[in-house]
């Protein structure tokens, strides 16, 4: 007997067609591999966005570089 979570069914995010759960369907949450490639193409190109808090960002841009030479100081990088 299957576990009661294999026989749920569940809206797919793209199109809203019901979804099989996995092992069923390789594509879940989708409901097909298109509605996949659908939302990659979306998390690519940057139509969603994961939320951060400002000081997550504020730490982000004090590790970054000031200049394009790639150090803080300005002087040359070492290439190995």
């Amino acid at each position: 007997m299957r576990a009661l979570c294999c026989l749920t069914m569940a809206h797919c995010p793209i199109c809203g067609r019901t979804a099989q759960a996995r092992p069923e369907n390789a594509a879940s949450p989708f409901c097909s591999p298109r509605c996949r490639q659908i939302d990659l193409g979306c998390w690519l190109d940057e139509k969603y966005r994961v939320a951060v808090s400002d000081e997550e960002v504020d730490e982000t841009v004090a590790a970054m570089p000031d200049d394009p030479s790639g150090t803080r100081d300005g002087s040359p990088t070492e290439k190995r």
